[in-house]
């Protein structure tokens, strides 16, 4: 397809990038570091990290994964925690040592944790202590030889020790467990105190991020973002940034967690570059709270999905904000609706601008222009460096204006899927690009629409939840004879899982079911509403017919 898109690019946005202007992710933290030393990098619960003790803190702890745990150069590192300090510290460090970082969603079940461990070949996990009873479950079962558990307050000086308080004792947050041989996290930084990170050659092949997605199996897969992947993301989102934001004098809101890719590179990554500080939010889910924090700052720059977007629009304090810095709001994750982006500007005086990407992009691959003056229902323009094609079954370009499967190539598309040729020789096609299971339109002025989803995937508040693993759930249960599992419309969250149930036992009831999927399914993924039937339609070789039921749920 001709780039159409370039004529719509804002003034300042360069049609490519260098990828090459850093060897490494470790190179480019390096360079950030000394240029903004004393530049505040991360704010979490009023306790301030500058460049400077980022640089010492990951250095502490890469000298201790290298020289007190002997790590050899691409071992894998999970971490599993909310949006602390800890995060940026850990994943520095890893990335700067030259380890894989194994980003872990707290809260994995027992199932699902023991899943990416064994598969990403973890040797070391970092988590938070509020989650280790579930380590505690599989840890036996898993490569896992080095545990470091850590504290909501552990970073946070005296305050943090108030803050263990409430937590463990008044809150009861943190379940019994045990890990024999668990090291806490300031024990570490204490024994890694006079370690220096040995050199080590990173370079733009070297893989950065084991990043957990699902498939159309159900099977949550690692796909691997390399160096030279997040480079040139973080180049790419820069680029786009750069006519409107100053450097070294930024303040990001990251409200969505590190764990997460978007947060990753839009907040964590991108900004490094620009010396500015993320304002790590550990809790967005308590509004209030959040309002509270954001009150005492003068942010310019937000990420967010539509949910989060709209719970804060709907607290009363939100609108009684400062926005008179606030430069730049992206919308990610998922579909930005137009009620919630029409009342984000009404209220802030910014447009919600609405981007687009995946896992395997590493993952911006569209962003609409930031001096957007209205929402205009569009992913956006392809980034810099991207080619966006749109394709039919056949593999075949459409003409301009028709509907087809949106196909991605550039620099960010990941290598693959770990320790799985099969499946990435299903997204990745001959020529380079990655099939993304959207259906899109791309218009005369490069604007891309998504009309369908090609895939049965459901999007749950910006998250992947693949209904194979949800049936497989529920079909494990003892009462089921037969289950699908399909998204159906929802306010508060984009879209919620429904399952349809034929029963084995009669007496089953969709509380039963509920309970059961609990146990065994991230928040997230867990159905929202039960429906039982006497039978499930079916293909003539009985294969069940979930957008027949998707589209009579609907």
């Amino acid at each position: 397809m001709e780039k159409v898109w370039l004529k719509s690019y804002m003034a300042g946005v360069p049609a490519e990038i260098d990828v090459n202007e850093f060897k490494s992710l470790g190179d480019l933290f390096e360079k950030s570091t000394r240029a903004f030393a004393a530049r505040v990098a991360f704010i979490n619960m009023g306790k301030v990290l500058s460049y400077a003790e980022l640089d010492r803190l990951s250095g502490q702890f890469a000298g201790y994964c290298q020289q007190v745990l002997k790590l050899p150069k691409g071992a894998r590192i999970a971490l599993m925690m909310p949006n602390l300090l800890q995060y940026p510290i850990c994943i520095f460090g890893a990335l700067r040592a030259g380890y894989t970082v194994v980003n872990c969603n707290p809260l994995y079940t027992a199932r699902e944790l023991e899943h990416q461990l064994k598969d990403s070949g973890a040797d070391v996990i970092v988590i938070l202590e509020n989650f280790a009873h579930v380590l505690q479950e599989v840890a036996a079962k898993t490569p896992v030889k080095h545990v470091i558990v850590t504290s909501l307050g552990e970073m946070l000086g005296v305050k943090g020790l108030l803050v263990n308080f409430v937590v463990r004792k008044i809150k009861k947050m943190v379940p019994p467990w045990s890990l024999p041989g668990a090291v806490s996290f300031k024990d570490m930084l204490h024994r890694s105190a006079g370690l220096a990170l040995l050199p080590v050659q990173v370079g733009h092949e070297d893989i950065a991020f084991l990043q957990y997605t699902g498939g159309t199996t159900g099977v949550s897969k690692g796909a691997m973002l390399t160096h030279r992947n997040i480079i040139a993301n973080l180049q790419q989102a820069h680029a786009w940034l750069k006519p409107v934001l100053t450097k070294g004098d930024e303040l990001i809101v990251t409200a969505l967690p590190l764990y997460h890719i978007f947060a990753l590179t839009a907040n964590c990554l991108t900004f490094l570059k620009l010396g500015a500080s993320n304002l790590l939010i550990t809790n967005p889910r308590d509004i209030p709270g959040f309002v509270k924090e954001l009150r005492k700052y003068k942010f310019t720059t937000f990420t967010g999905v539509n949910t989060l977007f709209n719970a804060l629009l709907h607290d009363p304090g939100f609108a009684t904000l400062d926005f008179s810095h606030l430069r730049v709001t992206l919308g990610g994750g998922m579909a930005v609706q137009k009620a919630v982006a029409d009342k984000w500007k009404a209220t802030t005086g910014q447009p919600l601008i609405e981007a687009y990407g995946l896992t395997e992009t590493s993952p911006a691959a569209t962003i609409n222009p930031l001096n957007l003056a209205e929402y205009n229902g569009s992913i956006g323009l392809p980034i810099s460096s991207t080619e966006v094609a749109i394709r039919n079954d056949d593999g075949a370009d459409v003409a301009m204006g028709e509907a087809g499967e949106i196909c991605i190539r550039g620099p960010q598309v990941m290598k693959g899927y770990w320790n799985r040729p099969e499946e990435t020789a299903k997204v990745i096609m001959a020529d380079g690009f990655l099939q993304t299971g959207d259906v899109g339109i791309v218009d005369e002025k490069g604007f891309i629409r998504i009309v369908d989803r090609k895939k049965d995937m459901i999007l749950v508040s910006g998250f992947n939840v693949y209904p194979n693993e949800v049936e497989a759930v529920v079909a494990m249960h003892p009462g089921v004879l037969e289950v699908a599992a399909v998204g159906v419309p929802d306010e508060k969250s984009s879209e919620a899982v429904k399952i349809f149930v034929v029963k084995k036992d009669p007496k089953l009831t969709a509380e039963d079911l509920i309970a059961h999927c609990k146990l065994n399914l991230t928040g997230y993924k867990i159905p929202k509403h039960v429906e039982f039937r006497t039978d499930l339609p079916k293909t003539n070789v009985g294969k069940i017919l979930r957008r027949a039921l998707r589209d009579g749920a609907a």
